[in-house]
């Protein structure tokens, strides 16, 4: 199923994302190739980008107020935030009515060398991935589910990524 560039995911699908094939190693998201293995890092525009700053699946989400990098940890830390307290406050309602859509994929590797290496010799390995976020973009967004527990729960996923982000509700 492919949406636009966005990631859906539920409790049980991994779906295509753009033109890349998403791999899921463990509970991992990352791109099955990419056109080089070591990128540069890069600025993350101070700006606000028009793509991913309005609602465009549920009718609740997390914006977020400043640009910044998210690791793939954060971003599956969040989720898990997210479905866990959807299964404490609904139980088996979630299940049937519930869903999240991760908006971002953390597709940039990031390198790093070893601890007691001398300086030089090139740059190091891979060793995770993130995703840039810009000004006001959504991370992730929820639907079928209440405003009280989508406001508690986008409050826990608030706390796992370094940036602040901000709930927002689809008018």
């Amino acid at each position: 199923m492919l949406l636009r560039k966005y990631l859906l995911v539920t409790e049980s699908q991994v779906s295509k994302c753009g033109f890349l094939i998403v791999k899921k190693k463990g509970d991992v998201l990352y791109p099955k190739r990419t056109k080089y293995n070591k990128y540069r890092k890069g600025r993350c525009s101070r700006g606000c980008k028009p793509d991913g700053t309005k609602l465009g699946f549920g009718r609740y989400g997390t914006k977020s107020c400043k640009a910044g990098r998210l690791s793939y940890r954060a971003i599956e830390a969040a989720r898990r935030a997210i479905i866990g307290q959807f299964h404490r406050a609904m139980s088996g309602q979630f299940r049937r009515n519930g869903k999240i859509w991760v908006r971002v994929l953390a597709d940039l590797p990031i390198t790093g060398k070893p601890t007691e290496v001398r300086m030089g010799r090139g740059k190091g390995n891979p060793t995770g991935w993130i995703a840039r976020v810009s000004t006001g973009q959504i991370p992730f967004e929820m639907d079928g589910v209440s405003l009280s527990n989508a406001r508690q729960a986008a409050t826990l996923a608030a706390h796992k990524p370094c940036s602040s982000t901000k709930f927002v509700q689809w008018s």
